[in-house]
C-alpha cells in the first residue's frame, strides 16, 4: 500500500496564524471569540482514560458527534460519524440528549442548534474551529450585493442557495428571501428547484461546488456563470453582466479542497498506472473535469468502501478520512491526491485536549462553548433547511 505522507507545521506567529491556534479575537469572522485556555496538556498520558470516564459519567445525557474531517484521536468518542448535514440530523434526532457536544466547527454546531429543542445544548469543544469557507461569505457583504440587484431590478428573477458550508446569517438571509439550503449531495436538486422557482441563482459561499454543479450536471455552459467578488466595487461585474448570468457565484472557496491542482491529477496519473481520481465537487473546476469520480464525502466513502481489492486510488479531500480510508482498506491502494500534507485546520482544532476538557466541564455542572442561534436568525435559517429537506 502506498501513502503519501508529510510532517505537519504549526503556523508561524502571525495574527492569522494565532486565530488557526485559537489565541486572539476576530468578532467578524464566523468563529469569532477567544478560545479558553486551561486545558489539559497534549501529552498527558491519561487522556483517553479520562475521557472515557467523563463520558460515561454523563450517560445518555451526553450525545457526541464527530464528524469525517475528524482526528482519530476524537473520532473513537463518537457516537455518530458523518457529514454536516447528517450530524445536524442526528443531533435533532435525539432529542433526550441534554448536551450536543460537536467534534466538528463553528457552522455545524450552528446547524445543530437550529434543529435541535431549545432545551438541548449544542457545545463546540474549540470556539476557534471555525471555516474559512463560510467565513468567505459575511452577511454585511451579501446584503450589499443584494441590493445593488435591487437596484438593477433583478431580485425577482433570482433564487438565492446556500451550501450547507456557511453561517446561520447566511442560511437565515436566505431563508429570508425564498432560497434553499443544499449540500454538496443534492446540490443539482437545489438548482433544479431554485430554476423552476426563477431565472437565476445567486449561489454562496462556495464558487466551485456551484459551477461544477451547473456546469458538470446540469449542462450550462461556463459564461452562464459570472463570479461576483464582494472584495471590488460591485462585485467586480457590470450591469451587463448580471443581467445576462444564470448562475451568480460568491467568490469563496473551501482552502483544502481548492489546493488540489491539475499538475496533481497528472503527476499521480503518472506514477500510478491505472488509478482512479476521485475527488469532492468543492475541488477546482478543471480538477473535477480530470477526475474520473466526483462527490461529497459519504459519496467518497461509499465509493472507497465498494472498490475492487487491488484497485488503486488517489484521492482528493481532507488529509484524516483520506487515511483512515485507507488504513480501513488494506486490500486497496488508497493515497492522497496531492504530495502535500492538506488538513483542515480549524477542523483540527478540536484535539484530544479540548474534548476531554468540554466533557469535564460538563461533569462538574458547567457548560462550556455553548454554541446559540438567535431566534429570528434560527426561525428564517430552518424556513431554508426545512426547504431542503422537502426537495423532490
Amino acid at each position: 500500500m502506498t501513502f503519501v505522507t508529510s510532517t505537519w507545521i504549526e503556523p508561524a506567529s502571525t495574527a492569522t496564524a494565532l486565530l488557526l491556534l485559537g489565541r486572539g479575537t476576530d468578532p467578524a469572522s464566523e468563529r469569532g471569540v477567544d478560545c479558553p485556555g486551561d486545558l489539559p496538556a497534549p501529552s498527558d498520558p491519561d487522556l483517553v482514560a479520562r475521557a472515557t470516564a467523563a463520558k460515561a459519567a454523563l450517560g445518555n445525557r451526553v450525545f457526541v458527534l464527530g464528524h469525517h474531517y475528524q482526528r482519530d484521536e476524537v473520532i473513537q468518542f463518537a457516537d455518530v460519524t458523518g457529514d454536516s448535514f447528517k450530524l445536524a440530523q442526528q443531533a435533532a434526532a435525539r432529542p433526550d440528549a441534554e448536551f450536543i457536544l460537536f467534534c466538528g466547527v463553528h457552522f455545524m454546531a450552528e446547524s445543530a442548534d437550529i434543529l435541535t429543542t431549545p432545551d438541548q445544548k449544542v457545545i463546540l469543544p474549540d470556539l476557534a474551529a471555525g471555516c474559512s469557507m463560510a467565513d468567505m461569505a459575511v452577511l454585511g457583504q451579501v446584503e450589499t450585493a443584494w441590493e445593488r440587484f435591487e437596484d438593477l431590478g433583478i431580485t425577482g428573477e433570482i433564487v438565492p442557495v446556500t451550501y450547507m458550508n456557511s453561517s446561520a446569517d447566511i442560511k437565515g438571509f436566505v431563508g429570508r428571501n425564498k432560497g434553499v439550503v443544499c449540500t454538496s449531495s443534492n446540490a443539482k436538486r437545489a438548482l433544479d428547484w431554485s430554476f423552476e422557482q426563477g431565472s437565476k441563482v445567486f449561489f454562496l459561499p462556495d464558487q466551485h461546488l456551484g459551477r461544477n454543479t451547473a456546469v458538470l450536471e446540469m449542462g450550462f455552459d461556463l459564461d452562464d456563470c459570472v463570479l461576483y467578488d464582494p472584495h471590488k466595487p460591485g462585485g467586480g461585474l457590470t450591469d451587463e453582466q448580471l443581467r445576462n448570468a444564470r448562475m451568480i457565484l460568491w467568490r469563496g472557496h473551501c482552502s483544502v479542497h481548492g489546493r488540489f491542482t491539475l499538475d496533481s491529477v497528472r503527476e499521480v496519473r503518472e506514477r500510478v498506472p491505472g488509478v482512479n481520481v476521485l475527488v469532492h465537487p468543492e475541488c477546482r473546476h478543471d480538477v473535477v473535469r480530470a477526475a474520473d469520480f466526483v462527490g461529497s464525502t459519504e459519496y467518497i466513502i461509499r465509493a472507497l468502501d465498494a472498490a475492487e481489492p487491488g484497485s488503486s486510488w488517489a484521492v482528493g479531500t481532507e488529509l484524516n478520512l483520506v487515511r483512515r480510508m485507507a488504513l480501513a482498506h488494506p486490500d486497496k491502494q488508497i493515497m492522497f491526491l496531492d504530495r502535500a500534507v492538506c488538513y483542515c485546520s480549524t477542523m483540527n482544532r478540536i484535539d484530544l485536549p479540548h474534548l476531554v476538557w468540554a466533557l469535564e466541564e460538563l461533569v462538574a455542572g458547567r457548560v462550556p462553548n455553548q454554541i446559540s442561534v438567535d431566534p429570528d436568525t434560527a426561525h428564517h435559517a430552518r424556513v431554508a433547511l426545512d426547504q431542503m429537506l422537502a426537495l423532490p
